[in-house]
């Protein structure tokens, strides 16, 4: 029988460095182990411990230098935008910063001003700007969209400070940003932009004829009464109470098409067509512009 590796119990709560591991007296073979899990150069945790995009942070922040900044996606995380911070954690450095870009960090180099550099929980990051105009150079327009949206909606930012980001691209695509609920919501949307679609209202408080509350639409076409709601993971928990939402919609004139994560991934064409569909129906249907 082998034996039981030996875990230090100061190595069970949060990530660690190399270093750390051999002060308390573990090499780096025996962190080769089924007891450990390499998540980035030189830094470790035990397999036990819950996946923590904030411990691993913390566990990156001890072994990275004093100047490196949370950036991208990570820091997006940090300001509370629902973007992967792990896959990779990144950061910036000073250009003649002698850090290198290794297993699970990305290291990238340019001088940021204190004005671009925002504490959160005792970390640093990029401000919430500075993030979204990184975003805009590096993920995809949908992605970006996503991270803005969000910013709108959590209130990091007004489509005012999104007007002002560096780079024409980051301000193209803050004229289509409005504040959606979720980051599926927003995908939705850019499906529909992408697709020459007119852009649809976002978050619409809907009345019946009396004026009484009835609902909010994720997604709104006010002159074909076009309801679009986007159901996640948690639809199936509120199922009763949306399905008397929706009759009550429907009882007050409204048309509803419901999609999942699902449609979008695996039949975004039908999407598309049904809600064209639907407009073109109610003598409602319009191109804009076409989008990137």
């Amino acid at each position: 029988m082998a034996p039981r590796p030996r875990i230090p119990p100061q190595l069970t709560r949060r990530a660690f460095s190399l270093q750390e591991a051999r002060a308390a007296g573990l090499s780096r073979t025996s962190l080769r182990g089924k007891a450990w899990r390499r998540i980035g150069s030189e830094l470790y945790c035990w397999r036990g411990l819950e996946d923590d995009p904030w411990k691993l942070l913390s566990g990156w922040r001890r072994i990275l230098p004093r100047d490196a900044v949370f950036a991208g996606a990570t820091a997006a995380w940090l300001h509370g935008i629902d973007l992967d911070p792990i896959r990779p954690v990144e950061v910036i450095v000073r250009p003649n910063s002698g850090l290198r870009s290794r297993a699970g960090l990305n290291v990238r180099r340019c001088q940021l001003t204190p004005s671009n550099v925002v504490r959160v929980r005792g970390l640093s990051a990029t401000s919430i700007s500075r993030t979204l105009s990184d975003l805009s150079l590096r993920a995809s327009d949908v992605e970006t969209l996503v991270a803005m949206d969000a910013a709108l909606h959590s209130r990091l930012a007004d489509k005012a400070a999104l007007a002002r980001l560096r780079g024409m691209r980051a301000r193209f695509l803050a004229t289509l940003a409005e504040p959606a609920e979720s980051p599926m919501e927003t995908r939705l949307r850019w499906l529909l932009l992408a697709s020459r679609l007119r852009a649809p209202e976002v978050q619409v408080d809907l009345r019946d004829a009396d004026g009484r509350f009835i609902g909010r639409a994720d997604l709104y076409y006010p002159s074909a009464r076009l309801v679009i709601e986007f159901d996640g993971g948690s639809h199936r928990e509120r199922l009763v109470e949306d399905n008397r939402r929706q009759n009550l919609l429907i009882d007050a004139g409204f048309r509803v098409l419901r999609f999942t994560s699902a449609d979008l991934s695996q039949r975004p064409a039908i999407v598309v067509a049904l809600i064209r569909s639907a407009l073109i129906s109610s003598h409602a249907f319009g191109v804009k512009r076409a989008y990137r």
